[in-house]
């Protein structure tokens, strides 16, 4: 399989823009949280970074070529971890994951799933996230992960 250099997202900061530097940085993310980034969980964020679409598992599972005897729980371990560590959002209404190129800090995710062409695109929504947050702790709620998901058409498709 070949490396891209980046998603085809028009919300680049989302997107890591050196694959292999990423997954360098992704390992010493999990080895500073005291965990190890496996060949299978390395494998599995290269294949969520080189897909500018939301990936599901079972498309991932049968991209593990050389990987043995992979099986689906294995893939669904990859990608809790994964999402625990930061490194990916599952987007619930697609059953589907997508690379998170910023683990450097939590954040909430927020989505624009285009109808048309079924790309997704992370939107940094600083202030829809905030609000989310205000909100939350104001009804004594301690949110720990939110994606939100807004479908329409991308940039590309409404042109």
């Amino acid at each position: 399989m070949t490396s891209h250099t980046a998603h085809t997202h028009a919300n680049t900061p989302c997107s890591p823009q050196d694959v292999d530097l990423f997954l360098q940085e992704a390992e010493a993310l999990a080895e500073a949280r005291g965990q190890r980034m496996t060949r299978i969980r390395r494998k599995v964020l290269r294949l969520l970074l080189e897909n500018p679409e939301p990936s599901k598992a079972y498309d991932l599972l049968d991209n593990l070529d050389g990987e043995g005897s992979a099986k689906p729980p294995t893939i669904y371990r990859a990608l809790d971890f994964l999402q625990e560590v930061g490194l990916a959002h599952k987007i619930e209404s697609l059953n589907a994951y997508v690379a998170c190129g910023h683990a450097s800090h939590n954040h909430s995710a927020v989505f624009l799933i285009c109808e048309r062409c079924g790309g997704a695109e992370e939107l940094h929504a600083l202030s829809t996230t905030n609000a989310l947050d205000k909100e939350t702790r104001a009804a004594g709620f301690k949110v720990s992960r939110a994606v939100i998901e807004a479908r329409g058409l991308c940039r590309a498709c409404s042109a």
